[in-house]
């Protein structure tokens, strides 16, 4: 078992269940795999299990160990924790040993850690025992020593007890104070932990350059950090503007070496100390909390893990502490983690699966879009099987080959996306992805040659003969970005094409909705309520109409400035490249597109059977330009709705607020000002109130302002 695509593939089978309950014949084999992956994380930044995964290999060796002591050996991951030491830098020993935490999952968890605490403590199950709650970074852990006040030395984890001297990389973090007043508090020799982390937007605004720059991307935060922690040049570690959280003392003594760490009490007032010595800290009240009980601590580790992604850093979970520093010390360790800590690990975001077929859809201007189908894994709570691979040079780029094992991730927890192949675990089965030449959509027998335009990375079919790009012309249609027609969602639009009630847009508007109420889960009322929708779509901005025509290039800032120029839809029939180029931010491609499309006869019919219908082809006021606001409370405010509002509809209030200045948005991120919140905001006003940087206001609040 030496090669990593064995390894990897033995691993698998334990985690699957395929290899029988472990026993002590195979006490060797796991051993061996687990310090393969420790190496893999540790040294590597490149991890082909995810943190979950691993607990349970290291969980199944714990358990033969419990049972057969005499197996345990020096040098069994059981034994030590977890190392970073490439070899490449002087190693420094710690002044305390550094260990790894116990892992939590769920309240369950957290509830029997609270009593395996008190048990050790001889204190009663329902006896009071408060917690420290704050967020677990996911970067590189860093131990700085300060003697007489100032930074003499900085380390990476490495192994525990040794670590790779980083002094001068340190040095140029500019959240790390080079100097700090311990002194103040009888300190004359100190050790403090913390992680070293990039910010999102900044990993992000790194990744953009190093793409301009023609460089390889950071596959993630946390490698950018860990990286970084260990480059050559400080200059280089600068540039990252990395940044250090401090998260706990490890070490603190006088000048007659006596213990003065004890002196605080507790986690709390300890973290508060630092926090007044100038080092960066998670925040009271916001990142962190005292917690006077499990079930608190377990509520405010939930509500971290509903507003991860709402947080400026990449965190993995929360870390509950004993708070009371003498029961810390009470409860002592074990070889391998504190008793009076545990990690709460959030769902995982990254996993690895296998890469088994391509299969592909048609879009709505006839894009090929491949789509990975995988071995099932789940990820954040999500059972996952197929990822879009988005175009073929997407495949080429990753030289993703069916039968790779591939690294998935979730994208803010919801879409997932490959990062890429695991090639070192290849066993020379993998086959390259072969790019269709015609269009793999189409079953007919008239085979349709795909195009590529030059610019574009997408390849075309540029005449259906198979309905498929129809359907998703008419999906998009009736969507909330064209015409917005409530209740009308993919799954009736396919349901409603399956039955022949639907082939072409002007079918969206003649439903038989007599036979519609008939169909199991509709009725009267269902039926009743989408014809409502529908009439109501009719009377949508003429911009809408023209977005939804799904011609290609004709996106929505260019319908709604050609909707501006018209008085009919059908006036565009008779306009020339001028007329278009003439429009600012109006090109050749986007004139040269819509003319083709209303150069075909069946499209123009088309309009003058949806005006037939009812179908608005003129344009409304909101088509027209609105006069430039140049004062108002909310000027230059980007300002987002959320909840139930009563005393206006929420359309009502985005007019008002942009009359007054603000520009609506529609999503909570780092560049909004202003939330105004209704009846049951949900989750807007949570991840606001994660950024210290918004405003949140009530519906009083914002009528008052106006």
């Amino acid at each position: 078992m030496s090669t990593p695509a064995q390894k990897f593939t033995r691993s698998k089978a334990y985690l699957s269940g395929e290899v029988s309950l472990p026993s002590e014949e195979q006490h060797s084999e796991l051993a061996d795999l687990l310090r393969y992956h420790e190496w893999r994380y540790y040294v590597q930044d490149d991890p082909v299990l995810s943190d979950k995964e691993y607990d349970e290999l290291y969980k199944m060796l714990e358990g033969i160990e419990a049972a057969h002591p005499e197996l345990i050996s020096p040098d069994s991951p059981t034994q030590r924790v977890g190392s970073d030491l490439s070899g490449d830098s002087v190693s420094v020993p710690h002044l305390v040993p550094m260990l790894s935490l116990g892992n939590s999952y769920n309240a369950e968890d957290l509830a029997e850690f609270d009593k395996q605490v008190k048990r050790m403590l001889n204190m009663e199950e329902t006896a009071p025992l408060a917690y420290a709650v704050e967020p677990k970074y996911d970067g590189g852990t860093i131990v700085l020593v300060y003697e007489n006040d100032q930074l003499v030395r900085a380390a990476t984890r490495g192994n525990g007890v040794l670590g790779e001297e980083m002094t001068h990389n340190a040095r140029v973090i500019r959240s790390i104070p080079l100097s700090a007043n311990f002194s103040k508090y009888g300190l004359h020799r100190v050790e403090v932990r913390g992680e070293v982390i990039i910010r999102k937007d900044r990993f992000e605004a790194l990744n953009a350059k190093r793409k301009k720059e023609g460089l390889t991307l950071f596959a993630n935060p946390r490698n950018t950090a860990t990286g970084g922690l260990r480059m050559k040049s400080p200059k280089e570690v600068a540039d990252r503007q990395l940044e250090a959280f401090i998260y706990s003392f490890g070490y603190g003594v006088n000048a007659d070496g006596e213990d003065a760490i004890q002196a605080f009490g507790t986690h709390t007032k300890a973290l508060d100390v630092l926090t007044e010595l100038g080092f960066k800290v998670p925040a009271t009240g916001f990142e962190r909390e005292s917690a006077p009980d499990i079930v608190e601590a377990a509520s405010f580790c939930r509500k971290w893990e509903e507003q991860r992604e709402a947080y400026a850093y990449e965190i993995d979970g929360m870390v509950v502490k004993v708070d009371d520093l003498a029961l810390q010390e009470r409860a002592g360790y074990t070889s391998h983690h504190p008793r009076w800590a545990i990690a709460y690990k959030f769902a995982a975001k990254q996993a690895t699966t296998t890469l088994e077929n391509v299969e592909y859809q048609v879009g709505k201007i006839g894009t090929i879009t491949p789509v990975a189908k995988t071995t099932p894994v789940s990820l954040a709570g999500v059972m996952i099987s197929s990822v879009s691979l988005h175009n073929e040079d997407f495949i080429r780029d990753k030289d993703l080959r069916l039968g790779d094992k591939v690294l998935l991730e979730r994208a803010g927890d919801v879409i997932p996306y490959i990062v890429k192949p695991l090639a070192d675990l290849r066993d020379g089965s993998e086959t390259p992805i072969e790019w269709p030449a015609v269009c793999p959509v189409n079953q007919t027998d008239e085979p349709v040659t795909l195009i590529r335009e030059e610019g574009e990375a997408a390849w075309r079919c540029p005449n259906c003969v198979c309905g498929k790009q129809d359907l998703a012309r008419i999906i998009f249609h009736v969507s909330k970005a064209a015409m917005d027609i409530d209740g009308m969602g993919k799954r009736y639009v396919e349901l409603f094409h399956a039955r022949g009630w639907m082939n072409t847009i002007v079918d969206v508007y003649r439903l038989p909705y007599e036979w519609i109420s008939v169909l199991d889960g509709f009725g009267n009322k269902s039926a009743e309520n989408l014809k409502a929708a529908v009439e109501k779509a009719k009377k949508q901005p003429l911009w809408r109409l023209l977005y939804g025509f799904s011609i290609h290039h004709f996106g929505k800032k260019a319908t709604q400035l050609v909707a501006q120029n018209i008085e009919h839809a059908l006036d565009l029939a008779d306009w020339t490249e001028e007329q278009f180029t003439n429009i600012k931010d109006i090109g050749p491609t986007v004139a040269k597109n819509v003319m083709e499309w209303f150069a075909i006869p069946a499209n123009v019919e088309m309009i003058r059977e949806l005006e037939a219908l009812g179908v608005n082809v003129r344009p409304t006021d909101e088509d027209r330009p609105a006069a430039e606001v140049t004062e108002g409370p909310f000027l230059g405010k980007s300002m987002l709705f959320t909840g139930s509002l009563q005393q206006m509809s929420r359309k009502e209030a985005q007019e008002r607020a942009k009359n007054a200045g603000a520009r609506i948005v529609s999503a909570v991120s780092g560049k909004l000002d202003i939330l105004v919140v209704g009846e049951k905001p949900g989750s807007k006003l949570k991840k606001a109130q994660a950024l210290e940087t918004v405003r949140v206001m009530t519906e009083a609040e914002f009528l008052a302002e106006l």
